[in-house]
């Protein structure tokens, strides 16, 4: 069967329309993520990005439904009370996008309507103030992470690793976010030193390959690494402990986009969803699945006092960072806060 973009959302289309009938509590529906792109698949694969917006707080947060091997559905649901302040949403790093220019699919109460009018009226989504407002929140948010890390005593493992992977990727998205929506993590390396380059600070996209280890290895590592990082994806989701994004229904769209960019132009833009499930995976691992996780991390320098090291760079990299967006407020006139 031939799956294109158009298919892909027909398929959410109908599955919004299915689940309103079938549930009154369910007020909105609409498309976000990939398929909003011309070119939404990666490795042949895509997922289907869809927000449920309920009048009363759901019973599960997010879920994933397998429809072929390639493709599933990535369903999360909101409240309605996440709405309740539109204009306050133009300041929100993920909300703020998310609402901003997604493709509606049911609506009742013309709830969306309204949160979107909120959302864009009066000032321009775009401009400096609110733009450098986003960037920053993802930034303090990764900032928070650091302070965290920065406490830790003994060795770091699976979950330290993690924490260090999710500050970073705020701090990656603080720079992203000046000339678009927020990069998801399959192609946060492979998209990133497009927008740094954008920012006109190259050096970051530089500075955030080294923060995960990529300047200490190369392609072919990485695909050594290929066989024990599925082994541990593949156990780890028979867990009912491990996060929810190490589903069996999302092992392809996993690995088919890793090989996809192992050989591509950017092989080493693979490493962040590679290591990223296989950390998740890990956490609720042991013996020989751990061990070759700690090897990998080992290699990378995120173990041991390289572990350290890292944290210590990653603060540097905040800084500039700070700096950069401290800059763009003052070349606009605007007031440049003393901290974040």
């Amino acid at each position: 069967m031939r799956v294109t973009r158009k298919s892909l959302i027909r398929i959410a289309k109908e599955t919004a329309q299915e689940r309103a009938y079938n549930d009154p509590d369910i007020i909105a529906a609409y498309l976000t993520g990939s398929l909003l792109n011309v070119e939404p698949m990666l490795g042949g694969t895509a997922d289907i990005d869809l927000v449920f917006v309920y009048k009363n707080l759901p019973a599960k947060p997010r879920e994933f439904v397998k429809l072929t091997v390639d493709f599933h559905l990535d369903i999360s649901r909101r409240t309605r009370d996440e709405f309740k302040s539109p204009r306050e949403l133009r300041g929100d790093p993920w909300l703020g996008y998310e609402i901003y220019d997604p493709i509606l699919l049911y609506e009742r109460e013309k709830f969306f309507d309204f949160v979107q009018a909120s959302l864009r009226a009066g000032i321009d989504f775009e401009k400096p103030e609110l733009m450098l407002q986003r960037c920053r929140k993802m930034l303090s948010h990764g900032r928070e992470i650091w302070m965290d890390l920065s406490e830790i005593e003994g060795a770091a493992g699976p979950r330290e690793v993690r924490k260090y992977m999710k500050s970073l990727f705020h701090a990656i998205n603080s720079v992203a976010e000046l000339s678009g929506p927020p990069i998801h993590e399959r192609r946060l390396l492979l998209e990133f030193p497009a927008r740094a380059e954008e920012a006109q600070k190259p050096g970051l996209a530089v500075g955030a390959y080294g923060l995960i280890g990529a300047n200490r290895i190369d392609a072919d590592k990485v695909k050594s690494w290929l066989a024990d990082w599925k082994a541990a994806f593949s156990v780890a989701s028979e867990n009912k402990k491990v996060d929810l994004r190490i589903h069996d229904c999302r092992l392809n769209y996993y690995e088919k986009a890793i090989k996809a960019m192992l050989e591509g132009e950017t092989p080493l833009a693979a490493l962040w969803p590679l290591l990223h499930t296989w950390t998740l995976s890990a956490e609720v691992l042991q013996g020989d699945h751990l061990q070759f996780w700690q090897k990998a991390c080992g290699e990378l320098g995120l173990l041991g006092d390289g572990f350290t090291e890292r944290v210590q760079g990653l603060d540097q990299f905040n800084d500039e960072i700070e700096a950069t967006l401290d800059e763009i407020a003052t070349a606009n006139g605007l007031e440049t806060p003393s901290g974040i």
